[in-house]
């Protein structure tokens, strides 16, 4: 047990930087929003296709969310991220069974924290974009599918790096739910260390948990 959590943050702190690389190539920029009309049109993998080049673009060019500027990302992250991902599903994945049973104000404290420990962790990789490019690998499945996976591959400098997506059709858009980054799923991942402290302390106690973890890396920064 103790071997793949030493495994799993040591994943974790290698690709840092390349899981929020293609997270802002699939979701980010202005340049490049997907009207409704057309995101209901286009299918997943053609949706990362499309926006990949464009959005690495913008990242290389603003040296703010590059250096960690933390209000920048997070209008980055509210304006053009979350549209695109079932925030509420990831979230409720990540906690487990214990999101059931939790208040509609714990589940709104939850994704809230949630959200801010996921921009705070990854804000500080994003000074590591350079040549970075994605390929998409073929996409399994058929037409008719409501949930699929969309395989891409990083590659720049060092060794390719895997890195996949989840995503449901949600009346007629394709949302992102969940990523992959070398075998780890960033649910899965995240369930793992929730669980032992709603195990230990309940919703309120990991509410607690991950709100002290944020504001002491926000002080940390200033």
């Amino acid at each position: 047990m103790k071997t793949t959590a030493v495994t799993t943050a040591t994943v974790q702190r290698r690709f840092l930087g390349r899981i929020v690389l293609a997270s802002a190539m699939l979701f980010g920029a202005a340049a490049v929003f997907v009207s409704p009309a057309r995101a209901a049109d286009e299918t997943p993998d053609a949706l990362v296709q499309r926006i990949s080049g464009d959005v690495l673009a913008t990242i290389k060019a603003d040296k703010s969310i590059k250096a960690g500027d933390i209000g920048k990302i997070m209008v980055l992250v509210d304006s053009k991220i979350m549209p695109n991902v079932n925030f509420q599903r990831m979230t409720a994945a990540a906690v487990g069974p214990a999101w059931r049973q939790a208040t509609p104000e714990q589940q709104k404290r939850l994704q809230e924290e949630f959200k801010i420990l996921l921009v705070r962790t990854y804000s500080g990789a994003l000074a590591q974009v350079q040549d970075q490019t994605v390929e998409l690998k073929p996409m399994r499945g058929g037409a008719e599918d409501k949930e699929v996976v969309v395989r891409t591959e990083i590659r720049g400098r060092g060794d390719p790096v895997q890195l996949d997506y989840r995503l449901e059709n949600t009346g007629g858009s394709w949302k992102v739910y969940d990523i992959n980054v070398l075998g780890v799923w960033l649910v899965e991942n995240y369930r793992n260390s929730f669980g032992q402290e709603i195990s230990a302390n309940g919703v309120d106690g990991l509410i607690k948990k991950l709100a002290e973890r944020n504001k002491a890396a926000g002080a940390a920064k200033s």
